[in-house]
């Protein structure tokens, strides 16, 4: 078994540490011309390639990076997962994301059952669910077809669906498949969420999915309940059967709500949330607006990457590298951002969602055996497709704070454009920024080449660019079903290493409590005030000044006002 030992007191992380003083005398410029260590920072498998070789780092530094990841036991650690072990032990589970899109005939245990087999139960029930919803054998209370759907949840019931449903809206197959149809999803518990969701839909059309493990979730069954009176408002309370399902765990509370638990669709405790989007919780809403067998080329790829995390030597291993190299940035080198670059607009959620992926799981002060960390942890995750984000923050990037980039980009676009008379497609216009950018970043622009260019003296400073600054490029065949999927599986196993290098739990996330408790004294407080006219009590002096405001404000607003729903 791994020892409990901090990393930071191997031997290991020693060298690495005596080995920052030798990368701070490199520069960029001189590593990129060495033709070989390029070549060895270039991994090809089923299709993507990644190029690192633009990371602050030698062949000595992978190799010690390397030897890194063995004193942190990370091929034990992967395979404690892969085997169902319970290694999210603060909640005594396993972690088997990799199980939700697992080819049927495989075999990964969790406490002595193949979870497989429970998995394809559930995929095989949302096929059928779907397939009727689609073809108009389900219909709603009416008789109408149900053509819109609205999917209820929050943090990785939301982002990870989303980011996945916007990258497919585009992609030619899927959209042909979603002719007709729309998705919408409903998060956010501020009533303008709920009616931005509404505007436009039929409730006689609507399909509502209500995605919580526990049924309880505050945000969701707020939301649940203003949707399930819409609904009720307009077709009445019976119509509440036809027109919403669930996603959950706890059927007594399902049933108490008014759906019908035969509507119900599984998961288990072993699925966090943010690695959720392969279970039900992304696969049926995804189901009801591509079908079922777009969503299977999903899983494949997601499959695909699993395969390759598991089995494939780590010097060739994507999700192994990129988690390596992030720990390197992080913690050795001292930069505490990336910047999540995907040259393509189909993928303008995924940098969200990976911030969930990435910054909840990884953002831990705590071992997994609860010492505190002696070195920093975690990174903070931002982004935006290029070439928008280049007239944004990549003032920063180039010029300010050094922050390590991930550019993401493919060799077809979903929606090629070539204009007669353009030197270029649009497409090739596009993806020159995305082998610009690196470039521009590793090499900067010395004084030296902008006196040549006879700039002026003063402007020399302003327009000198330091380079030397880290990024990575991944190139994708396209951004179709499979490859979005593998796409999500290397940052999800990315995530992983990172945390296994660092000897602490990525599966759990209690930092998203303390604030949900308090804001239950508040909600209580709020009904209290409202309706008996109570005093505010147990408070600071700047919470109660500033709930004191809010309630002067709004003293408008009666204690039991008529059910309203958002109107725009």
């Amino acid at each position: 078994m791994p020892s409990s030992a901090l990393i930071s007191a191997s031997q290991a992380w020693r060298d690495l540490k005596g080995h920052v003083d030798e990368i701070d005398k490199t520069h960029l410029r001189s590593l990129m011309s060495d033709v070989d260590r390029c070549k060895s920072m270039m991994v090809e498998f089923d299709g993507i390639l990644l190029d690192f070789s633009r990371q602050r780092a030698t062949l000595e530094t992978m190799q010690k990076l390397l030897n890194l990841a063995e004193a942190a036991h990370l091929k034990e650690k992967i395979d404690r997962m892969f085997n169902g072990e319970h290694i999210n032990s603060t909640e005594n589970r396993s972690v088997l994301h990799v199980a939700l899109r697992a080819p049927r005939d495989a075999v990964i245990n969790s406490d002595g059952k193949n979870v497989v087999q429970d998995v394809w139960q559930v995929l095989d029930k949302i096929q059928d669910f779907s397939d009727r919803v689609r073809s108009g054998s389900w219909v709603g209370a009416t008789g109408k077809e149900l053509k819109d759907v609205v999917a209820i949840g929050i943090g990785g019931s939301f982002l990870g669906p989303l980011f996945v449903h916007t990258a497919l809206q585009t992609e030619p197959e899927a959209m042909e498949c979603a002719k007709g149809r729309q998705l919408r999803f409903l998060a956010n518990v501020d009533p303008i969420d709920i009616a931005r969701n509404i505007t436009g839909l039929n409730p006689e059309t609507t399909l509502v999915v209500v995605v919580s493990k526990t049924f309880t979730t505050a945000e969701t069954m707020l939301n649940a309940r203003t949707m399930r009176e819409w609904i009720s408002s307009s077709l009445g309370p019976q119509a509440v059967a036809k027109h919403m399902v669930a996603v959950s765990t706890n059927l007594a509370l399902v049933e108490k709500f008014g759906i019908d638990p035969k509507n119900s669709f599984a998961f288990w405790d072993w699925v966090g949330g943010r690695y959720s989007v392969c279970s039900a919780v992304g696969v049926l809403p995804l189901s009801l607006q591509y079908g079922f067998p777009i969503v299977e080329k999903f899983l494949k790829g997601a499959s695909s990457v699993d395969n390759h995390f598991y089995s494939t030597h780590f010097e060739k291993n994507i999700p192994v590298l990129l988690g390596l190299l992030s720990v390197w940035n992080v913690t050795f080198l001292g930069y505490p951002a990336r910047a999540i670059l995907p040259y393509s607009q189909a993928l303008e959620k995924f940098a969200p969602h990976i911030q969930q992926v990435s910054m909840e799981s990884n953002g831990k002060g705590v071992s997994i055996d609860g010492l505190p960390l002696p070195y920093e942890s975690g990174e903070i995750d931002f982004g935006e497709p290029g070439t928008n984000g280049q007239h944004s923050f990549y003032q920063l990037i180039h010029q300010g704070q050094v922050v390590p980039c991930d550019f993401i980009g493919a060799v077809k676009s979903q929606q090629p454009v070539y204009l007669k008379g353009e030197v270029v497609s649009n497409h090739d216009e596009l993806m020159s920024n995305f082998f610009a950018q690196p470039d521009a970043l590793a090499y900067g622009k010395t004084q030296e080449q902008l006196e040549k260019e006879n700039v002026a003296r003063d402007l020399v400073p302003h327009k000198t660019f330091s380079g030397n600054r880290p990024s990575l490029s991944l190139l994708f065949p396209s951004f179709n079903a499979y490859n979005i999927g593998q796409l999500l599986a290397i940052y999800e196993h990315r995530v992983a290493v990172q945390g296994f290098v660092w000897g602490i739990n990525s599966f759990d996330q209690w930092g998203v409590e303390l604030g949900k408790s308090l804001a239950t004294q508040v909600r209580k407080q709020l009904n209290a005030s409202r309706k008996n006219g109570e005093p505010i009590e147990g408070f600071n002096f700047s919470t109660k000044t500033l709930l004191s405001k809010y309630l002067e404000a709004s003293a408008d607003i009666p204690a039991d006002p008529p059910t309203a729903l958002p109107k725009i």
